[in-house]
């Protein structure tokens, strides 16, 4: 092959300027490497090309893309084909390098190998080449290899063209030192677009190796927490893709991006991270009167104390001459009075739906019992704070603690926009703090309303609710069936709480059938009749 001219070697530089603006923004690896290959191709006129990356051990070289026009394969890239041949080694079994394959010589060298005719050269070993050749009746002539590395001088791939052709006559013909100069340009500015790919995938490896890292810290913290904040990005993307697929109604208009899912995941695992600031007694409160342990024994010891006074008035009452059956009888009616009060505080200790007020006066009254405590001292049954805490209504926190719980969320947000997070991440913050709100603005941090939430937050506050009424490993309930928790989020949708169109695919693309058979216990799945749940219509 002639050298070229001068209008060639300009139609050469504007196909590598092209190269690098294509190369700049393209975020897929297998592509990249696609038209890394296609362009040396067709830039040299070779027949075919075969791109090698190093193996994750970095010993050998796999095959990451081949083509051969001839022969009319194409395997890797958009073809979706992988390549099944074995790897060339770097090294051999004693561990010096491979100097006898061309593709290794160029990696563990570093310098580009042009021969005319391997049917020719000596020093390389073309026993496969020469199979190769057999097994598809080719043959294989001119081989120019170029290492691609990058700034470090850390191997990334090698390209090999092989069979360049005279554009003219269609003859095979040598690579020239002009081609391999352009080669080795375009391999300088590939190992460059791989550079900037790697790096990116490492840093946002890394990214999400923290955002793990902080979940363990939370899962170490608190079991509980830590399996919700695994749970609620999963199902946050599973409504999220059910959105995503709707064609027509008020959400059809609703898409996502490969990056913006990536976002979504990110907030969604990071959507609790302010709890790794939250006592674990405030956390993991199963009982109304547990702090560092449960105080219901306290309590109990004061009835112990209660049933033996009991007992030692009736005996000294006998002893002084009263009535023995009037005072046995007294006697008995006392003690099963005072088991029955304690009976029912335990009961009281346990948190639940809804605390009738009539129970909350009972606590009351028995808290009006005097008891004589270990100084010998008469003292009130209950103190104020277990007064308190066993008269509350819903659940097992008080006031304070539900307010120290709800920080989470503020503390949540302020962790996540402290971050310098980059262009297609700037909304992590604003999905995952969002998880608390109400449609009709009563939630928190900010009684934000459904018209300034973005849809994914949306998505993953009914995710967070879901998630948390089916529960099994909370301390505080029992799990809740299929049929209860779909029944209790409808009632969310009707009271403004959650978003009525979200709740609507959840239901109808079964997005909570999909979650239940992957994650709730098997006796958790119940029948499910969609035409009883409230505020949805089949």
């Amino acid at each position: 092959m002639q050298e070229l001219n001068h209008a060639q070697i300009a139609q050469r530089l504007d196909q590598l300027t092209e190269l690098s603006v294509a190369l700049g923004s393209s975020h897929n690896t297998e592509l990249l490497l696609e038209r890394i290959l296609l362009v040396a191709k067709g830039m040299t006129h070779a027949d075919g090309g075969t791109l090698y990356r190093p193996s994750e051990d970095r010993r050998s070289l796999s095959f990451a893309l081949s083509i051969n026009d001839t022969l009319g394969i194409h395997l890797g890239g958009s073809s979706g084909k992988q390549a099944n041949i074995p790897n060339v080694p770097l090294f051999d079994e004693s561990g010096a390098q491979n100097l006898a394959s061309v593709a290794a010589y160029a990696a563990n060298v570093g310098k580009s190998v042009n021969i005319e005719d391997v049917y020719q050269a000596e020093g390389f070993n073309f026993q496969g080449m020469r199979n190769f050749d057999a097994q598809f009746n080719y043959h294989s002539q001119s081989f120019l290899t170029v290492p691609m590395r990058d700034h470090e001088g850390e191997l990334l791939g090698v390209l090999q063209l092989i069979n360049a052709k005279d554009p003219a006559s269609g003859s095979i013909v040598a690579f020239t030192p002009t081609d391999q100069r352009f080669i080795e340009a375009l391999a300088a500015q590939a190992a460059v677009a791989l550079t900037n790919q790697l790096l990116i995938l490492q840093l946002e490896k890394l990214l999400e190796a923290l955002v793990n890292l902080i979940n363990i810290g939370i899962d170490e913290k608190s079991p509980y927490t830590g399996r919700h904040c695994q749970f609620v990005p999963e199902l946050t993307m599973m409504l999220a893709e059910a959105v995503h697929e709707t064609a027509d109604g008020p959400m059809a208009d609703f898409r996502m991006t490969d990056a913006d899912r990536k976002e979504l995941w990110f907030a969604g695992l990071l959507h609790d991270c302010g709890k790794i600031t939250t006592p674990v007694h405030v956390v993991d409160k199963s009982t109304k009167l547990q702090t560092i342990f449960d105080r219901i024994h306290m309590v109990d010891t004061r009835f112990e104390v209660l049933l033996r006074d009991a007992e030692i008035r009736a005996l000294k009452a006998q002893l002084a001459g009263a009535d023995r059956a009037a005072s046995e009888a007294a006697l008995q009616e006392e003690l099963a009075r005072l088991r029955a009060d304690r009976d029912f505080i335990r009961s009281a200790n346990v948190g639940g739906e809804g605390m009738k007020p009539e129970d909350q006066e009972r606590v009351r009254q028995i808290a009006q019992y005097r008891w004589t405590n270990p100084d010998g001292e008469d003292a009130p049954f209950l103190n104020d704070n277990e007064l308190a805490n066993l008269t509350i209504r819903f659940g097992t926190l008080n006031d304070e603690e539900r307010k120290i719980i709800n920080n989470h969320i503020v503390v949540t947000v302020r962790m996540l926009e402290s971050l310098p997070w980059p262009k297609h991440l700037q909304r992590v913050a604003e999905f995952a703090g969002g998880h608390h709100e109400r449609m009709d603005g009563k939630g928190y941090p900010k009684g934000l309303t459904r018209e300034q939430m973005s849809v994914p937050a949306r998505a993953m506050a009914i995710a967070d609710i879901f998630e948390a009424l089916t529960a099994h490993d909370r301390p505080y309930k029992k799990a809740k069936s299929l049929s209860e928790s779909l029944h209790i989020l409808g009632n969310f949708k009707l009271n403004g709480h959650i978003d009525p169109d979200l709740f609507d695919i959840f239901i109808r693309k079964k997005v909570y059938m999909q979650f239940a058979t992957k994650n709730l216990n098997p006796e958790q799945i119940d029948a499910v009749d969609e035409a009883k749940i409230p505020g949805y219509v089949p």
